[in-house]
């Protein structure tokens, strides 16, 4: 009789345990689902996308539709940077046909995306790309910044040249100031991204996480230049407030 007793109280504490459990993760997985609806990437860049989320102990799956790779990418890397996210299935379908890897509406989409993730350049700049040569207009609130705008793009990936025909005005048209409060899977993601866009850095083999803003670059980049390029870029990105780069070389 005493034996199925414990018996009985075993199985008991058995079931609450796996009910606690299940409500461990149950909550875990709401947490990431809102998380990542209300991180700043989901709120600015993919707000036009139709995006689902679904959570199952940790494990993410993306459905629904996106305008282009870049989102589709950039969906996934800032899931990916979420706390307690095992890994992302990533099913969602892009909306219109991708175009052919360095055509000029895909070096255009890249320059475009590269430009957003940058605090330092205007926010609205026009992109138009014919036969590689990427032409630039809007408007910057300096010199200084119409430089810095036609140097990120000329080192992305696939454009041969830079043709700036921005204006210069005393203000330009952009909401970014250094050091805004984004969220650190959302710096992440861009980080990962500037890098990955960047012809001068998209080689390296880099690893990179966030904490209250602050950016730590691991992995190898084959000469100090490369190192330093990581560090410039990935200080430029919105939300960024510090970069370490540990990065080691050879």
């Amino acid at each position: 009789m005493k034996t199925v007793r414990k018996l009985i109280v075993m199985m008991l504490a058995i079931v609450a345990l796996l009910a606690l459990s299940a409500t461990v993760y149950a909550s875990k997985d709401s947490r990431i689902e809102s998380s990542a609806k209300n991180s700043y990437i989901f709120k600015t860049y993919l707000q036009g996308d139709d995006i689902k989320i679904k959570s199952k102990n940790g494990e993410v799956t993306l459905t629904g539709t996106v305008a282009n790779n870049h989102h589709k990418l950039l969906a996934q890397e800032t899931v990916v940077g979420l706390a307690g996210v095992g890994g992302v299935d990533n099913e969602l379908e892009v909306k219109d046909k991708s175009p052919a890897e360095n055509s000029d509406e895909w070096i255009s989409a890249k320059v475009k995306t590269t430009l957003l993730f940058h605090r330092s350049v205007s926010a609205v700049t026009i992109v138009n790309t014919k036969d590689g040569i990427v032409t630039l207009q809007g408007e910057a609130n300096s010199q200084a910044q119409k430089d810095l705008t036609t140097e990120y793009a000329k080192d992305v990936e696939g454009v041969k040249d830079v043709k700036n025909e921005m204006t210069l005005g005393k203000t330009s048209k952009t909401t970014r100031t250094a050091g805004q409060k984004i969220d650190d899977a959302s710096i992440t993601a861009q980080v990962k991204m500037t890098l990955l866009y960047h012809r001068s850095t998209s080689a390296i083999n880099t690893s990179v996480t966030t904490k209250r803003g602050v950016v730590t670059l691991t992995g190898k980049a084959k000469t100090a230049g490369e190192k330093d390029l990581a560090t410039k870029f990935a200080k430029d990105v919105n939300g960024v407030k510090s970069v370490k780069n540990r990065m080691s070389i050879g």
